[in-house]
């Protein structure tokens, strides 16, 4: 899998760039995404991929929900779909097998921070997959030239 960050890199780096899914503003470079690949896989949270034609059209990890002990039966979900894959049902793919792999795991609850409220796609996604709207935090980031909330969303495992 270290194999496909390259892949991955793009994937996140289109999103980086052009959407306010992430509140990154400058894109990392293929060996911070790497170092982050490798952070997690270390705390033996899982990173999945999805294929299409032979071709990386996503990826989707769970890391921790926070650094506090407490929290370690709580994950943090993250998707992102390449540009050309989107409306194909990768995400859905992704989100499910990722639930299904936390829960297996032992996790307890799943937590989605989603950047900018208007982001329906990942709302929507994450709705249909049994998360639940806990809040909106308004106006926590500021990007391409306006202010972004923080959705939250909850799914027990």
């Amino acid at each position: 899998m270290v194999s496909d960050v390259a892949a991955m890199t793009r994937i996140y780096s289109h999103h980086v760039l052009n959407g306010t899914g992430s509140f990154e503003e400058l894109a990392p470079a293929e060996h911070t995404m790497r170092e982050r690949f490798e952070l997690r896989e270390a705390d033996s949270y899982p990173t999945l991929l999805a294929e299409v034609n032979g071709q990386v059209a996503g990826f989707a990890y769970a890391g921790n929900y926070k650094a506090r002990s407490a929290y370690r039966f709580t994950v943090e979900d993250s998707i992102y779909v390449a540009p050309d894959a989107t409306g194909m049902g990768v995400g859905a793919a992704l989100l499910n097998e990722l639930i299904s792999v936390c829960s297996s795991s032992g996790y307890r609850q799943m937590m989605a921070v989603i950047g900018d409220s208007a982001n329906v796609a990942s709302i929507g996604l994450h709705e249909r997959c049994g998360f639940t709207l806990i809040g909106t935090a308004r106006e926590l980031g500021y990007k391409h030239g306006r202010w972004l909330d923080i959705v939250y969303m909850q799914r027990s495992l």
